[in-house]
């Protein structure tokens, strides 16, 4: 007897709809994505015990003709793909024509459809798999698809749903999602008793954050200004036919400004061609965007939109469709890197007072907050006490953690395969402006985005019809005119101007003036160093014998000159200017055993930054050091000169100001 043979239909359509329906949210978005492929402007998902008990889909897309109705419940039937070539350019949320198939085979089914040219719609009902019943019916032009008792064929599928509140979550989720993907879209969701998402078409993408997070999540945002750059004004490619255009890639969005920190990447979101996507590339890129501003285990809160040419992105590598691969993966991870970066320095932003409040070492977001707002249902309850109503009543959305949704995973331990430290060249010469930016570029990650940049001041926007409009955020600029009043505990400058009391730790503001100014002499190959009296000769394990040995022509570079004594030793014979000598042996090892903690290949850029960082360190001043007025006056000056004045190195805050109006209402007189 024959040991393999072939399964059963029902089996078979249960078995693929176990790869594209997990859980209620699956079903909002197959079904969310065809609303939207199918032209819709505006979009209501209804759910009634989080979705286990009926979710219905609303849209006002082009509908189906009565053929195309029933057709579309056919196993790959789809009107998105013709040949094997579009596959390689795809521009549709949806292709595999799975959806409504494998949710028919696990639910009872119900659609009502009708294009806008027919006179009449149809009406299709599928239970467990199985047409039950078709029939003409009068229906407004658009889609509207009911899926009731999801798994109720598939007890043993149906135990492993979580909470209703859970499972909701995770629909709010999604559709705050689509929601910040297509902002000139209108999206409703809703239960029987309550109203979580309601967002009005809007014009721009800071209107769209403001309806879902609020104002205050604004104010914790830096604007990434819309950027472009040709791949092939940056890098020439084999692949690259004669003839053959450039293609461009366009980077925008925000992040938040350094003081916000999260302690996980639940806060990270990114998009591609309007595609909520799981990339470890790119998370990866914002890691490296925060180098040296973010303490090193604490993460940004990040909207990120990347458009490219369709041909640039392979989007059919997931059952799901949330995991891309990229034509070219290192041009896309600079240039993301690099956007993110460049608006951050454009912003320079210090913290205040009351910002630094919720920093590190255990950084809570506070309630109402960008970051909060963006993981409000971490808790294992799934939803807020109050999840459709923020402090002001304006409807919020609910949003689980990203590992919940497989996005948990990126930078870190194994964003590189094996586990070691590996040493990678740079692509290019580093210098301070890699891509030719064009800020103002068009960028549309939805319909009525438009064509032009969003505001340079994002937040004024917002700003009327506040009942107390904001303090005004600190800018670098405003340190150049500082007037140093004095120390405290020798360790803190206190300084004013006009806009405020300040306060600057003068060990990680002089460690951020070397460190930028070491990094512009090791670039320009004019690192001074300074020899020891007596070789210093110290021993090395074998670990950091291996990885001096990767790194000893770019300790050399960087000022040190380090030779071999036997097989476990070396000899110090010079280090960077301004080291003292006692500092020789721990500053060496220090580099190695950062390194050594490397779990991911680094780039020539990020050895440079992390030799500097721990050179800048050793040489800065100390704490508990008494300074007179002239050298807390040049302090401030190099400090507002540096392109990144808000932290040290390694993250630590470098200025915080108490502003006149803060001060004032500590006193009550506002």
């Amino acid at each position: 007897m024959s040991r393999i043979r072939i399964l059963p239909e029902a089996v078979a359509n249960k078995i693929a709809a176990g790869e594209v329906v997990e859980r209620p949210a699956s079903v909002v978005k197959e079904l969310l994505e065809n609303a939207l492929d199918a032209g819709a402007n505006s979009v209501r998902i209804e759910t009634e015990v989080g979705g286990k008990r009926m979710i219905r889909v609303i849209d006002d897309g082009h509908g189906m003709a009565h053929d195309d109705a029933l057709l579309a419940f056919e196993r790959h039937a789809t009107s998105k793909l013709r040949t094997a070539e579009d596959l390689l350019s795809i521009a549709t949320l949806g292709f595999r024509g799975e959806a409504l198939p494998s949710i028919a085979a696990v639910s009872r089914l119900l659609l009502e459809t009708r294009d806008a040219n027919e006179a009449e719609g149809t009406r299709v009902e599928f239970a467990g798999g199985k047409l039950v019943n078709v029939k003409p019916a009068g229906l407004p032009a658009g889609t509207t698809i009911s899926v009731a008792d999801l798994f109720y064929c598939m007890p043993a599928r149906r135990k492993f749903l979580k909470s209703d509140t859970t499972e909701l979550g995770h629909i709010a989720s999604l559709v705050t999602h689509y929601a910040l993907a297509n902002p000139g879209k209108q999206f409703t969701l809703t239960t029987p008793t309550q109203e979580i998402v309601n967002c009005a078409p809007a014009e721009k993408l800071a209107d769209r954050v403001y309806q879902l997070f609020g104002k205050q999540a604004l104010d914790e945002l830096v604007e990434i200004a819309p950027v472009s750059a040709a791949f092939r004004a940056a890098i020439t490619e084999p692949e690259m036919e004669a003839g053959e255009e450039s293609a461009t890639l366009t980077v925008a969005g925000f992040t938040s400004r350094p003081e916000i920190q999260r302690l996980n990447r639940n806060g990270i979101y990114v998009f591609v061609n309007r595609r909520l996507v799981r990339d470890r590339l790119i998370l990866h890129a914002i890691h490296e965007a925060y180098r040296n501003i973010l303490p090193p285990n604490v993460f940004p809160a990040t909207l990120l939109f990347l458009e490219m040419p369709y041909d640039e992105v392979d989007v059919n590598v997931h059952p799901a469709k949330i995991e891309v691969r990229f034509r070219r993966s290192q041009f896309v991870h600079d240039f993301t890197r690099d956007a993110i970066r460049q608006a951050l320095m454009n912003t320079r932003p210090i913290a205040s007072f009351a910002a630094a409040a919720t920093m590190a070492p255990n950084p809570v977001a506070p309630p109402g907050s960008f970051a909060r707002g963006f993981a409000e249902a971490n808790a294992n309850s799934g939803v807020s006490r109050r999840p459709d109503r923020d402090a002001e009543g304006a409807p919020r959305a609910i949003i689980p953690p990203m590992e919940e949704l497989g996005v948990g995973s990126g930078v870190g331990s194994d964003y590189a395969s094996g586990g070691g430290f590996d040493l990678t060249a740079a692509p290019q010469q580093p210098v301070p402006q890699r891509f030719p930016f064009e800020p103002g570029a068009s960028f549309s990650p939805g319909a009525g985005m438009g064509t032009a940049a969003p505001a340079a001041n994002w937040a004024e926007n917002f700003s009327r019809g506040s009942t107390e409009a904001p303090a005004t955020l600190p800018r670098p600029e405003q340190i150049a005119d500082l007037k140093p009043l004095g120390q405290v505990n020798a360790s803190f400058i206190v300084a004013v101007n006009g806009e405020g009391l300040w306060i600057v730790d003068q060990h990680v503001a002089h460690e951020r003036v070397l460190f930028e100014q070491h990094l512009q002499a090791r670039r320009a190959g004019k690192v001074e160093a300074q020899r020891l009296l007596m070789p210093m000769v110290i021993e090395l394990s074998p670990r950091q014998l291996v990885i001096y040995e990767k790194i000893g022509e770019e300790l050399a570079a960087n000022g040190f000159e380090v030779e071999p004594m036997g097989p476990k030793s070396v000899a110090i014979q010079a280090v960077p200017g301004g080291i003292a000598a006692s500092d020789a042996e721990q500053l060496l090892t220090e580099i190695l055993d950062g390194l050594e903690r490397e779990n991911a290949a680094i780039s020539i850029d990020t050895l440079q930054a992390k030799i500097a960082a721990s050179t800048a360190c050793h040489a800065a001043i100390k704490v508990n050091m008494p300074l007179d007025q002239t050298k807390m006056e040049w302090l401030l000056a190099a400090l507002a000169k540096t392109d990144c004045p808000m932290s040290c190195p390694h993250g630590r805050p470098v200025v915080l100001r108490y502003s006149v109006k803060e001060i004032e209402k500590a006193f009550h007189r506002i």
